[in-house]
C-alpha cells in the first residue's frame, strides 16, 4: 500500500459525525457504513446548535475507528463521505446534510492548515464529549463535560 495512504501503525480514533438536514438518520448510516475501520459507534445524540445561524437540531454520534489511515488521507476520506451526501459549505457552521470531523488520534499531534489534531474545540462541544465518553470514558472527564457548551439528550441507537 502507499505509504501516504497508510502507516504500519494503527491508531484509536475518534470520528464526530452529525446531520441536521434531510433524512438524518440515514445520512449518519450512511457515513458510519462508509468509513474504514469502525470498532465502535455511541448512541445516537439530539443536539441544539452551537454557533452559527439559527437552524433545526442535530442528530450525532462519535464513531471509534483502529486505522493505519494517516490524517490527511482521512480527512479526504470524510470529505468524500460528506460530498456523497450532497453536503453544502454556504455558511460556515450553518446546517448541513453531513458534517464528518476528526475529533483524536492517538499518539497524534498536528497543526496545519488543512488539519488540526485534536480538534481545536472538542472540548468546548458537549455533542462530541457525551457521546465520545461513552466509547472512552478516559478521555472525557466530568469537569470536561460540564464546562462543555451546548445540551444534548440521548436518543437511542442506530
Amino acid at each position: 500500500m502507499n505509504s501516504s495512504v497508510a502507516s504500519s501503525v494503527r491508531r484509536r480514533t475518534f470520528l464526530s459525525v452529525g446531520s441536521n438536514l434531510g433524512d438524518r438518520v440515514s445520512f449518519l448510516r450512511q457515513a458510519i457504513e462508509s468509513l474504514p475501520d469502525v470498532v465502535a459507534v455511541s448512541p445516537v445524540y439530539e443536539t441544539a446548535p452551537v454557533g452559527g445561524p439559527d437552524q433545526d437540531s442535530f442528530l450525532n454520534v462519535v464513531v471509534e475507528l483502529d486505522t493505519d489511515m494517516m490524517p490527511l488521507n482521512l480527512l479526504g476520506v470524510c470529505h468524500r463521505i460528506e460530498a456523497n451526501a450532497e453536503r453544502v459549505r454556504e455558511e460556515r457552521w450553518g446546517p448541513r446534510t453531513l458534517d464528518v470531523d476528526i475529533i483524536w488520534m492517538a499518539d497524534m499531534e498536528m497543526d496545519t492548515e488543512r488539519l488540526t489534531i485534536p480538534h481545536p474545540r472538542w472540548k468546548d462541544r458537549r455533542f462530541v464529549l457525551a457521546p465520545m465518553r461513552d466509547l472512552a470514558p478516559e478521555l472525557v472527564s466530568d469537569e470536561d463535560l460540564r464546562l462543555s457548551d451546548g445540551s444534548v439528550t440521548q436518543t437511542g441507537d442506530l
